[in-house]
């Protein structure tokens, strides 16, 4: 098969102005509109209706206030494929939350043996939030020491930094797609780091060993050769691992559909970043080494 001769790093300002005005309007979102947080997160109740096909939304709504469900007018009412209801709300307390909605029940006349109902106190919600974030950052100290050890520092570094990229589009773009973040969400996040970090140390692997015989080469142009040389095996990876999130996300149930959603976006990114983000980044922090300053004075055919 031919080999690609794509200049990646010859246009790195354009990749990096893709990225910077993803990430501008991934954190102006964030701070704009915030992440919709799930019930696991903030605590409150939810009622599923597995058969209310007969009944509306604002049915549903006026059947929530003449039961006098707590905050039933900030109620979120969510109709399911199968005719049915999903309403959320941020009753805390397990036993107000079951005799709001058995009136509910009573009022539109259903059957309780279709009805679920699930309350989740504050305290869970601080529980595992704490604790996804000890795991998120065990996992970047963790990359930090195994590439460190493996390659060098500054790939630890720049694989970092692509990480932190991934996970701030993946967010954005939650906020901007208005999702629910759950801690499905919050597994997919954790997911897309070795997604990612895969993409970055094949690119990486391949840069490595070239360089140990680098001639008449600058190091950017030796490391823009690997990522051409790696480009095709990465995107058959990528595509192969895509397809499966992909039909997750257009079959997939609710439940499926939130960690196949934010994996779709986290791996498109990642391997995006393997090329865009962690690479250009490592070539010019690279040949700031002396050595490297060398070669790229008697070498480069083109200007910086």
């Amino acid at each position: 098969m031919r080999r690609s001769n794509i200049d990646f790093l010859g246009n790195k300002k354009w990749l990096f102005a893709i990225s910077a005005v993803l990430i501008v309007v991934s954190i102006g979102s964030l701070a704009i509109r915030g992440l919709v947080f799930g019930i696991e997160f903030q605590g409150g109740t939810v009622m599923t209706f597995a058969a209310a096909s007969d009944v509306t939304t604002d049915e549903m709504r006026g059947a929530l206030e003449a039961a006098d469900v707590p905050n039933a007018a900030n109620a979120t009412i969510q109709p399911t494929d199968d005719g049915g209801f999903i309403v959320r709300t941020a009753e805390g307390d397990a036993d107000v939350a079951n005799a709001a909605f058995g009136a509910v029940v009573t009022e539109l006349g259903l059957s309780e043996q279709d009805i679920n109902v699930t309350t989740i106190g504050p305290g869970w919600g601080k529980n595992i939030t704490e604790k996804a974030l000890y795991a998120f950052a065990a996992s970047i100290l963790a990359i930090l020491a195994y590439i460190s050890l493996r390659f060098e520092y500054k790939m630890s570094v720049t694989a970092v930094i692509a990480l932190v990229h991934d996970v701030i589009i993946t967010l954005g773009i939650y906020s901007l797609f208005g999702r629910e973040f759950t801690p499905n969400t919050m597994a997919a996040l954790l997911t897309i780091l070795g997604y990612s970090l895969y993409d970055t140390i094949v690119v990486f692997h391949r840069i490595r060993e070239n360089s140990q015989r680098l001639v008449k080469q600058t190091f950017q142009q030796m490391a823009n050769d690997s990522i051409n040389q790696v480009l095709v095996r990465s995107i058959n990876t990528s595509l192969t691992s895509l397809i499966p999130v992909i039909c997750l996300v257009a079959f997939g149930g609710s439940t499926l559909k939130d960690f196949a959603f934010a994996l779709l976006i986290g791996m498109i990114s990642g391997a995006y970043s393997s090329i865009g983000v962690a690479s250009p980044i490592y070539a010019l922090w690279k040949e700031r080494e002396p050595k490297f300053q060398a070669l790229k004075k008697k070498y480069e055919r083109h200007a910086a």
